[in-house]
């Protein structure tokens, strides 16, 4: 089974600089970006088995994932404009 990747960069790479600015400027963004990351790769490990889990675990961490994401993603649409 391929393992997707959903690191901030790959899934938003149009906000490759705001992401980077963000993460330096603004520390809620970073905090909220490194929680993104952690919860990213646990659901990676999850989705290879080598972290055990039960589905609504998997579940609930991808829903959390997407929660971070939708955060992060209005925060670098507001630093656009």
């Amino acid at each position: 089974m391929t393992i997707e990747h959903h690191d901030l960069v790959h899934e938003l790479p149009e906000y490759r600089d705001q992401i980077h600015t963000l993460k330096m400027e603004n520390a809620h963004f970073a905090k909220l970006f490194d929680e993104y990351h952690v919860i990213t790769k646990e659901v990676e490990q999850m989705e290879a088995e080598t972290l055990p889990a039960s589905t609504r675990t998997e579940e609930e961490y991808k829903l959390k994932r997407l929660q971070l994401k939708d955060q992060l993603y209005a925060m670098l649409k507001d630093a656009g404009n």
